[in-house]
């Protein structure tokens, strides 16, 4: 995951104690560089103290935000004083940005209301927010009010903000690679590419036949073959597995990962069986993973949307995802299910894993052409659902969003699998059925739900039901 840049904003009032601008410019500046994130941010030589004020300084500051466009993520106005409102929207205005916005103010200290270094920013915040609304723009908050940039609290609201102006930026103009046609019986996974291309996500396809072509024009002992068999023998435990086998995953390897970088490709949906078992004899479950585990998320079943909500996760947590069913319920504890898939979970999810061959299609197809599963139990601990789908009749792509805790509880099955934990879980369950939601879920080991769903719901303005138990 790249580093996230904020363009910074400083509001500033003449008739407020403007040496707040100075001390509270520093502290911003201070915390965003313990978190990582860079800023571009007027300095004291271009406007006072580099904060925003008059028309003047908004065009300043606008200028330099257009010159730094292509690497600003989002766009932080904090408030170190009660702030020209106007000039703070009209920066961003000017700027032409179209990012996330985050408006912070400056708690005032009791003791600290004097003429001298009263902050007002607690009102300053109203009227910016105000403006920023006046003008169409959107933007998000602070979880409280006023709040000390060095605080926790901040530091918390920041992190979340950073994720979503990655979710933002990387789905606008991603690029989902498609490889072969969904699944005959699975209808579930069909999607609107159109609804897509307007939300600025391209799908490109690649039929199944032209990528068995160009693996069977690789030999065994291409350097490219042999690299790639390497990386699958230190990846997983391949105990069992026959060599012929490893050989064909090292050459669909190689031909997915040639596919992602010449197209550009951020994620990939691949059509799992049985076409691949049948005519080129493994699973792609191993490959899938390690594409999913170096942050390039690859979803099951030609499941597109599922793909993309792999990656919004990806992008706010800067950690793998992986595609599971909601599979079970788990006794008779209302809140708990198992989540299955039979499995390409990327190894980072693994508390124990290995390779072996996929139990439930062998029986139609052989065992000696399903080699290539990920199999063990999910580690225990926090972690985000998404769905992301297209819904054709209203025109507008929607998702659903929460978080949970996997439990770490047995289950006797197979594949990759876990016990998860979700509070409300049923009313969860009641929204995907009533709406039609796919099976399929994205996960992730982390707890990034909120700033997915900032992402989606404000900024992307799809329809998103956030699940907060």
């Amino acid at each position: 995951m790249s580093n996230t840049t904020l363009g910074v904003v400083v509001g500033n009032r003449g008739f407020f104690p403007d040496h707040l601008c100075e001390s509270g410019r520093a502290e911003i500046l201070r915390t965003l560089e313990e978190e990582g994130i860079g800023a571009v941010i007027l300095g004291p030589e271009d406007t006072p103290f580099g904060s925003v004020e008059t028309h003047r300084d908004a065009e300043k500051c606008a200028d330099l935000f257009r010159q730094k466009r292509a690497a600003i993520d989002g766009v932080l106005i904090t408030l170190p004083n009660f702030g020209d409102e106007r000039g703070v929207a009209d920066a961003v205005r000017l700027s032409g940005l179209d990012v996330p916005v985050l408006v912070h103010a400056f708690p005032d200290e009791i003791g600290k209301l004097t003429i001298r270094d009263r902050r007002d920013s607690f009102c300053g915040k109203m009227s910016v927010c105000n403006n920023l609304r006046q003008y169409g723009l959107r933007y998000s908050l602070t979880t409280l009010h006023t709040v000390d940039p060095a605080s926790d609290d901040f530091r918390h609201d920041l992190r979340q903000f950073a994720g979503a102006c990655r979710v933002v930026r990387g789905l606008r103009g991603a690029r989902i690679g498609m490889l072969g046609a969904r699944p005959a019986a699975f209808i579930t996974v069909r999607f609107s590419e159109k609804l897509l291309e307007k939300a600025g996500i391209s799908v490109a396809t690649l039929d199944l036949s032209e990528a068995f072509g160009k693996a069977g024009r690789l030999s065994d002992d291409d350097g490219a073959v042999q690299l790639k068999l390497g990386e699958i023998r230190a990846y997983v435990s391949t105990d069992g597995v026959p060599p012929e086998s490893l050989v064909k995953m090292a050459k669909f390897g190689v031909v997915m990962q040639e596919w992602v970088e010449s197209e550009g490709l951020v994620a990939t949906a691949v059509q799992c069986w049985t076409s691949i078992e049948e005519f080129f004899g493994i699973v792609p479950c191993t490959v899938m993973s390690m594409l999913s585990n170096g942050l390039v998320p690859s979803a099951c079943e030609a499941d597109i949307t599922g793909a993309v909500g792999m990656y919004a996760m990806t992008l706010a947590s800067g950690r793998p995802s992986a595609l599971l069913d909601w599979n079970n319920n788990y006794g008779t504890d209302p809140d708990k299910g198992v989540v299955f898939h039979c499995s390409n979970l990327p190894k980072a999810f693994f508390s124990d894993v290995r390779m072996d061959f996929q139990d439930i299609i062998a029986g139609t197809v052989g065992q000696q052409n399903t080699y290539g599963t990920m199999e063990g139990r999910i580690q225990s601990g926090p972690f985000t659902f998404c769905r992301v789908s297209t819904d054709d009749e209203r025109g507008v792509v929607r998702a659903y969003v929460g978080e949970g805790e996997l439990t770490g509880e047995p289950a006797d099955t197979f594949g990759g699998y876990g016990v998860v934990h979700i509070p409300g879980f049923q009313k969860l369950l009641h929204h995907i059925c009533e709406n039609g939601f796919e099976h399929h879920v994205a996960l992730n080991l982390s707890r990034c739900g909120a700033a997915v769903n900032e992402a989606l719901r404000r900024y992307l303005d799809w329809d998103v039901y956030y699940h907060e138990g």
